[in-house]
Order: C-alpha cells, then sequence, then structure tokens
C-alpha cells in the first residue's frame, strides 16, 4: 500500500500532474526541501498545507519543464517510505536525492528531501 503511494507520487510528478500529485496529500501535510530553502530562505525549507504545496511545485513545473525524477529503491514500514531517486533536470548535473514520505490512511501527511 504505502509503495503504491509512493509509485503514484512519481507518476504525477513526471507527468507534471499538480492536482493528481496533491490528491495525495493530507490537507496540512508538511514538507521540506533543501532547495526550498535556499530559493525561499524565510520558509526555513518547510512549507505545510496544499495551497503552499501547490505554489511550490508549481513554480518548480513553470521554471523546470524537464524536471523529472528516475526511481531506484524503495524502502518501506507500516508508516513510511524511503524513496531514493535521481533528479534530471535539462542543462543541469544528475542529482541523486533521498525523501521520505510519512503515509497515514492512505495519504501523505510529511515529506522530507534529502541531497547533497
Amino acid at each position: 500500500m504505502i509503495i503504491d503511494v509512493a509509485q503514484r507520487w512519481f507518476q504525477a510528478f513526471n507527468a507534471h500532474d499538480l492536482e493528481g500529485l496533491l490528491a495525495l496529500y493530507a490537507d496540512d501535510a508538511r514538507h521540506f526541501s533543501p532547495k526550498l530553502h535556499v530559493r525561499k530562505p524565510e520558509t526555513g525549507g518547510w512549507v505545510q498545507g496544499k495551497d503552499a504545496l501547490r505554489a511550490w511545485w508549481r513554480d518548480s513545473f513553470q521554471r523546470l519543464p524537464s524536471l523529472r525524477y528516475e526511481p531506484t529503491n524503495f524502502i518501506a514500514n507500516g508508516t513510511a517510505v524511503f524513496m531514493e531517486y535521481i533528479r534530471h533536470v535539462e542543462g543541469e548535473a544528475a542529482l541523486r536525492v533521498g525523501e521520505v514520505l510519512e503515509v497515514a490512511d492512505g495519504l501523505i501527511t510529511a515529506s522530507r528531501v534529502y541531497h547533497g
């Protein structure tokens, strides 16, 4: 079940299907990204709620139309999945990424991105 959420996450993300991606999240979900921290330092890297997630990903999809993630590994337990993937953007070096999705009742309640 949790790996299914992760696989649907990749499908929506790579299709740049913003509403499909948001449908996987709880209304009050929290998200941390080092890139968010750099682009919007006032957030400390965190956003919360679907409106904030929508704004963040809409901006990402518009700025980076070639953005896609290549999943390489999933490790899951009953409440979370650790996803490893490679971030691809045309004109940039590939970036290895780890991300944890915390899931409750079939929805992502929190996510945290890790990369160097």
